[in-house]
């Protein structure tokens, strides 16, 4: 993509369907005029009065406890400089994100029209009732010092500037693990700092608490080594002066034991690495180009540990790891300020985190095997899910032991579990899936390209590097909608009804009537149908011309699904096809079988089904939890419908004991956990939260999920075909541009799959 195409892409992401990127959505009912009644005048008088006689009471009747202020002056924003109050707003939009997705914390983001220190504090401080917490962001140092020692002195809410201690926080915890593997002790070793900003001063107060020593660390500014003999130094650079008679990078890396690069990019050459002591780490975190590129690191130094800023390498120190989660403990106590201590328990908690077997969710989504603590894997990984049952944890014990909670937590195990149902509110499926398809990129065909939202769901999906497509349709069409779009890419073209692809098209008319020839077709008639886009892009993925295949976007599902059932046929170990959409729900994502094919199944077909779906939901890195759903509960009813159900769930039971499923359910049932207990304690989901659910037909399947996406403006991905020997997907009619993409993300990922079964079978046959 074009950098003027990115620009228009990110400009219209900002601009549309709304401007930016947060709103305020209501949390009480306000249909009736008694909902009205209640939030405005008269009811809100009482809540009014019960806070003047109790301030406190401010957190039980309003939103304040689970309200962060992002804030901002936009003098040091991003990598933009000082662009002022206004320019600052997307980005503390983008914050306010980040909190909501990771923590589900609320924000109001405020941008402040001040450069003056005095006046900025005051602004906060005059509007801080409003909030639980103060995110102060993008403030440039020395300022940010002052305005945050200041504000965590004069105001009983939690501040934290994360500019400063973000980085601190995730960076420290992975230093620890790297002084662990490499047996080295913070007292000991010497640490050199490249960079002297807030970030800088932050990280090495940090590390200071956690034991390491001021005469063993030297700080570098753009001006050099930070010397005690300079008379140019501020008080925080003056805190770090070095004793030692040195000027340079290149003389402060001799010997040292840890770099931290928090400066600019390729400042660090081969020759300073080799000059570290044994098993040196290196931290080179300037963004988005580290302080040394990481694969001329490690093939400089192989005992290296090394952690960069960027997410395409190891190591990746990311603030989104502490922030959202150490505010959440610190709201979840009513703390009074963030303290050293809280830090200090935020560090730990990442740095055991790592060292903990990791979820099969994490690894599918890194596409590894299994992430172990090591070299490669010394900080969790920001899509890691239990990340928010340990930090804010820690974060809120540190905060009760060292006496600024107002409101400890007195059952632990409790408040994990609602950590945890604050995760439904997120799309993190959606990031995991795109990010496991980017591991290994797959060759997909569109078989639709010349249609505009395929075309730029193809740009989309090439320039992001989540697959690589193959264009299918007529030439003239896609390089004219190319050049609008401005997708300039050399990508591969194939109009199957041209006279160039002649041989093509009879190579794989001769393979179709080899397949075919004894049901009526012949060779004339195969290559006719060739000229045919999905009949074309089927053999395509069935010859190995492509990996996978994407189409339904402007056909009928059934048109589009019979030529790929005729050439693609089903995988071994399949007696059926069906499909499973996946529904982006507040309780988290939903699996819903089948929505596209098996009209009315048997209570054979509903086992396979069911089985089928398990094996999509642990493609996710999900464990399935599945209700076989009805419109009676537990033979409630005698009917056929009933019956079949019943059926399939007692010989899941008798064949996969192990797999969470029962039924027949009501839906209602099946999702109120509360409920099912209370009514039918003996079901094997009593106490379980439902993620899957099988219905007795296509019609209950297909309604609900449409349902669901149109009255809840649910994200859908899907419908995802199972049981078939090739990976080929059928959008619904009219797909919009996302569900395109993370459909043809499902596409690569089951390329993926069915590549590393075939690799398996072959090895275990050479054996």
């Amino acid at each position: 993509m074009s950098k003027q195409s990115k620009r228009r892409e990110a400009l219209v992401y900002h601009a549309k369907p709304s401007p930016g990127k947060i709103q305020v959505v209501p949390t009480k009912k306000y249909a009736s005029q008694r909902d009205l009644s209640l939030a405005y005048s008269p009811g809100v008088a009482e809540p009014c009065l019960e806070i003047a006689k109790d301030v406190n009471n401010v957190y039980k009747y309003t939103a304040k406890g689970n309200l962060v202020a992002v804030i901002s002056n936009g003098t040091a924003v991003l990598g933009l400089g000082n662009i002022g109050p206004e320019a600052s707003k997307p980005v503390m939009e983008g914050k306010g994100l980040l909190f909501k997705i990771f923590a589900d914390i609320d924000v109001f983001d405020i941008e402040v029209n001040t450069e003056n220190i005095e006046e900025f504090i005051q602004t906060v401080k005059m509007i801080a009732p409003t909030f639980g917490g103060i995110n102060l962001e993008d403030i440039k140092a020395p300022e940010a010092f002052e305005i945050e020692r200041r504000l965590k002195e004069e105001l009983d809410i939690p501040v934290m500037h994360d500019d400063q201690h973000g980085t601190a926080i995730i960076s420290a915890a992975a230093l620890l693990n790297a002084l662990e593997l490499s047996n080295k002790k913070i007292d000991q070793v010497q640490i050199v700092i490249s960079g002297a900003g807030a970030a800088a001063i932050s990280c090495t107060r940090l590390y200071q608490a956690f034991g390491a020593k001021s005469e063993n660390i030297v700080m570098l500014d753009s001006k050099g080594v930070i010397r005690q003999d300079r008379n140019d130094l501020t008080s925080e650079k003056a805190e770090f002066a070095s004793h030692r008679n040195i000027d340079t990078l290149e003389e402060a890396m001799e010997n040292a034991d840890v770099f931290i690069g928090l400066s600019k990019a390729d400042i660090v050459t081969p020759n300073m690495l080799l000059s570290m002591k044994e098993n040196p780490i290196v931290f080179a975190m300037a963004n988005p180009d580290p302080e040394i590129d990481y694969q001329l690191a490690v093939d400089t130094r192989k005992d290296i540990i090394m952690a960069t800023g960027r997410s395409d390498h190891p190591n990746q120190v990311n603030n989104v790891l502490g922030f959202p989660f150490i505010f959440r403990g610190a709201l979840d106590v009513r703390a009074t300020k963030i303290n050293e201590a809280m830090k200090m328990a935020a560090v730990k908690a990442l740095a055991n985190l790592a060292k903990e077997p990791v979820p099969e969710q994490v690894n599918v989504a890194y596409g590894e095997t299994r992430l172990t603590f090591g070299k490669e894997y010394i900080i969790p990984k920001p899509f890691d899910p239990r990340l928010i049952a340990e930090v804010p944890p820690a974060v809120a014990k540190a905060a009760m032991e060292s006496g600024v909670a107002k409101e400890p937590i007195e059952n632990w195990e409790k408040y994990k579990d609602e950590l945890l149902e604050r995760l439904g509110s997120d799309n993190k499926i959606v990031r995991l899936l795109l990010n496991r398809a980017k591991i290994n990129p797959k060759r997909v065909v569109f078989s639709e390209a010349d249609q505009l939202d395929v075309l730029k769901a193809a740009q989309i999906v090439h320039d992001e590097g989540i697959a690589i497509p193959i264009l299918l349709g007529r030439r003239d069409a896609i390089e004219k909608l190319k050049e609008e779009i401005e997708f300039d890419a050399d990508v591969e073209i194939i109009d199957p009804k041209s006279d160039e692809e002649e041989a093509r098209k009879d190579k794989y008319a001769k393979a179709y009537w080899e397949q075919r020839k004894r049901r009526g077709e012949t060779l004339y008639s195969a290559q006719k149908i060739m000229r045919e886009r999905n009949y074309f892009a089927a053999m395509m993925v069935n010859e190995g011309d492509a990996d996978a295949m994407i189409s339904g976007y402007s056909r009928s599902y059934p048109s589009v699904v019979k030529p790929v059932l005729e050439l693609i046929g089903l995988a071994p170990d399949s007696t059926r096809i069906a499909t499973t959409n996946v529904m982006m729900t507040k309780r988290g994502p939903m699996f819903l079988s089948d929505t596209a094919i098996n009209i009315n199944p048997s209570a054979e077909d509903l086992t396979k089904i069911a089985q089928m779906t398990a094996g999509v939901v642990k493609m996710f890195g999900v464990e399935p939890v599945m209700a076989m759903i009805s419109y009676s509960n537990f033979g409630s009813s005698k009917n056929q419908t009933a019956t079949k159900v019943r059926e399939a769930v007692s010989y899941l039971h008798k064949r996969h004991p192990n797999l969470a499923v029962d039924g027949e359910l009501q839906s209602d049932f099946a999702l109120n956990r509360e409920m099912l207990q209370e009514i039918f304690p003996f079901s094997k989901l009593a106490g379980k939260k439902v993620n899957t659910l099988i219905f007795p037909n296509l019609e209950s399947a297909n309604i609900t999920y449409k349902l669901l996406k149109e009255l809840n403006n649910s994200d859908s991905i899907g419908p995802i075909m199972m049981g078939l020997r090739k990976p080929v997907h059928i959008l619904q009619l009219g797909a919009s541009v996302d569900e395109i993409v993370n459909m043809t993300a499902i596409a690569v990922i089951d390329a993926q799959q069915k590549e590393r079964k075939e690799l398996e079978i072959k090895a275990a046959l050479e054996k």
